[in-house]
């Protein structure tokens, strides 16, 4: 089967909220390949987009998932249910689920503060719109919810410039500690690896990265740890969740 590469306008623009692309195929399975798309696909960890693909006559296709194909190039646009199918070489309007999008790129950015607050090898995490995680590879955990809360606070609140920016394979090579993930690494063979930094310069965080992200920390908005539960003998896991800390 032939692998297609759809534009990714996400990756240059996370805050765009529709966009006109063509219809390049159909998948077997009713999956829909764009030449283009402002859809970002389930990576990562975060959760791919949901939305609408209008046709010139005003009818929608609901977008109930978006998944990668063979590679990260491809993404396929899931439509729910019942659709009715564009046919190929068909124009659409594509509009996102934005509210849905904007929680997901200030969540993302939260968790890439936490690790900040807790410079652990990474062993997991999962995106959502109101509850979060990031594992850590740590033996005791040492932190309370209402330290690591105050200190995600500070950050918040210093509204770091939050930004995007590429490297190469060999720069990547030379600087091992930009990976946390423990287990996972990022594509290489491309000759750029997509970092996104926070701070002046990055002097907060830089790591690899293909999410979307909200333009700086004060965009995140108030958060706290909702739980510190352990799972495994040096596995720590996090979970972040909007507003303030509950009182006891």
């Amino acid at each position: 089967m032939m692998v297609r590469k759809t534009e990714t306008l996400f990756r240059d623009d996370a805050y765009q909220k529709s966009a006109e692309a063509e219809v390049v195929a159909v998948n077997d399975r009713g999956g829909i390949l764009l030449d283009r798309t402002i859809f970002y696909a389930t990576s990562g960890g975060q959760p791919g987009d949901t939305g609408m693909l209008e046709r010139a006559d005003g009818g929608r296709i609901a977008i109930a998932a978006t998944i990668t194909g063979e590679t990260k190039d491809e993404i396929i646009h899931v439509p729910a249910p019942e659709h009715a199918l564009p046919a190929v070489g068909e124009r659409l309007k594509l509009l996102i689920d934005w509210e849905r999008r904007h929680l997901l790129m200030r969540m993302h950015s939260a968790c890439h503060l936490l690790t900040v607050v807790c410079p652990f090898p990474i062993t997991g995490a999962a995106v959502a719109e109101d509850d979060s995680r990031v594992d850590f590879d740590i033996p005791d955990a040492g932190f309370s919810k209402e330290d690591v809360t105050a200190r995600l606070m500070e950050l918040v609140r210093a509204d770091h410039p939050i930004f995007t920016r590429l490297i190469t394979d060999e720069e990547l090579a030379a600087n091992p500690g930009l990976v946390k993930s423990k287990n996972v690494r990022p594509p290489v063979g491309t000759g750029n690896i997509r970092l996104v930094c926070i701070g002046d310069n990055g002097s907060i965080d830089s790591q690899p990265c293909g999410g979307t992200h909200v333009k700086s920390t004060g965009e995140v908005g108030e958060i706290h740890i909702g739980k510190i539960e352990k799972k495994g003998r040096e596995n720590r896991r996090f979970r972040i969740r909007f507003g303030s800390i509950p009182a006891n």
